[in-house]
């Protein structure tokens, strides 16, 4: 028997049935507010060849798990605030999977991607801090996962960062490093 977690998914996917609680989109906030200082502290041990080390058979290097996290975050930042000033918008997806096979995952350093993060989250914790109870039941449409309020979103959100912070952490055990 494999006991041993899915690469793909190394703190398991993303679930949360039933009342989303205060103590819980605090948690989550508080969750997302670690996230640059604890991506900088993975990856800022990180020479130019482990960058280039992939998390799994098939999946993003470490650099591109770097760059990605700020992007996804940055689209998140967005999301929230077209729900917050549009009756139900469809946003628009991306691919992801593209993103990180263009040109800047590869050229810029991973330190712009961290400073950048750190940026984007100051900005982000502070608009999701100053949510009221009505604000968080604010909803967008995705086309491929449907309706979604922002009080999910946030946990979406904080679970994507642990997510892809774990694929640095558990790669670095793995390796040694």
């Amino acid at each position: 028997m494999n006991t041993l977690p899915d690469p793909r998914y190394p703190i398991g996917q993303f679930e949360h049935d039933g009342v989303i609680t205060t103590e819980q989109t605090s948690l989550w906030i508080d969750q997302i507010e670690e996230l640059p200082s604890r991506m900088r502290a993975a990856v800022e041990q990180l020479d130019e060849n482990q960058l280039d080390v992939r998390y799994r058979d098939g999946g993003w290097t470490l650099r591109q798990v770097a760059h990605h996290v700020p992007d996804s975050h940055l689209n998140a930042y967005v999301r929230f605030k077209w729900a917050l000033t549009e009756d139900e918008p469809t946003i628009k997806p991306y691919d992801e999977s593209l993103w990180a096979e263009l040109a800047d995952y590869r050229l810029v350093p991973v330190e712009v991607s961290l400073a950048f993060l750190e940026s984007l989250h100051v900005k982000l914790v502070a608009l999701l801090r100053a949510l009221s109870s009505d604000d968080l039941t604010c909803r967008y449409i995705h086309p491929e996962a449907g309706m979604l309020d922002l009080a999910r979103t946030i946990g979406i959100y904080a679970w994507h960062g642990r997510h892809h912070l774990a694929h640095i952490t558990t790669t670095a055990q793995r390796e040694g490093w």
